[in-house]
């Protein structure tokens, strides 16, 4: 198993791909931790990982509070080995679809707060239980470096705060290296899920045909689909494995080649 025994702290476990990275690390052999804000969601896919075999526990934990991020690194560790082996930060607030001339500076603050200061916040929190040979991964986007809008706005404010994960994270695996703790970035494209799949059928809903809506997200994809949920999910848990133990200050594009770093 590629995680055996592992204590995986994931962040942001929701309907989309953080549920998504929990479940497989669970059946990777991990000793999972899921923390988001909404308890009940949480209970449920802790339960059913409980139900097939795995180990979950699960923490509710709103990582804007240090506190809260402090109290979940402390119950990760106690829950199981008094250490945590990986950290996955999938935790996101997207914020508004806009231009530069409707930014609402306010929602980008938020946004901002969410996504790179929450980021730093839970990994910092981690540290202690993380040293000699834990690993960090911050789930990033592909809009970071290639940008994105449709008719309805740009996704800038999220961009730009994914960008500040990515800058942060080179930061984070330069300073961490001294205790052991690898950290890497995942830049995230389309992942057919439930929210993605939730855009296709509103477009559907709306008169288009199902092939139009897909092909439009795909047309500019060389593996000419949508990258699949789990699919995507397992590229962010090998960062956490020993098969990537000597890379740290890495970005993985994982978008099917839609957008190839330089």
């Amino acid at each position: 198993m590629l995680l055996k025994d592992k204590v995986v702290v994931v962040s942001g476990v929701g309907p989309g791909m953080g549920q998504a990275i929990a479940r497989i690390a669970a059946k990777e052999g991990a000793k999972v931790v899921l923390a988001a804000r909404n308890k009940e969601f949480l209970d449920q896919v802790a339960g059913e990982i409980v139900a097939e075999g795995g180990q979950a526990v699960a923490v509710p934990c709103d990582i804007s509070d240090p506190e809260q991020c402090k109290a979940l690194a402390k119950a990760a560790a106690d829950a199981y080995t008094g250490r945590i082996d990986g950290l996955v930060n999938s935790a996101f607030y997207h914020g508004d679809w806009t231009g530069v001339e409707n930014a609402d500076e306010e929602d980008w603050a938020k946004i901002f707060d969410i996504n790179c200061l929450g980021t730093l916040r839970l990994t910092k929190a981690c540290i202690p239980y993380l040293k000699d040979g834990g690993a960090v991964v911050n789930v990033s986007t592909m809009a970071s470096v290639k940008p994105y809008g449709t008719e309805h706005g740009m996704e800038m404010g999220y961009a730009v705060a994914k960008g500040g994960v990515n800058v942060l994270s080179k930061y984070m695996a330069t300073d961490l290296g001294r205790y052991g703790i690898r950290v890497n970035t995942c830049r995230m494209g389309w992942i057919h899920g439930a929210p993605v799949e939730g855009f296709i059928q509103s477009e559907v809903a709306q008169g288009k045909k199902r092939e139009d809506v897909v092909g439009f997200i795909t047309k500019d994809i060389p593996i000419g689909k949508i990258p699949p949920q789990d699919d995507c999910a397992r590229a962010v848990l090998m960062m956490i494995s020993d098969y990537s133990a000597v890379v740290s200050g890495a970005s993985l594009d994982v978008n099917g080649g839609h957008w190839m770093a330089p």
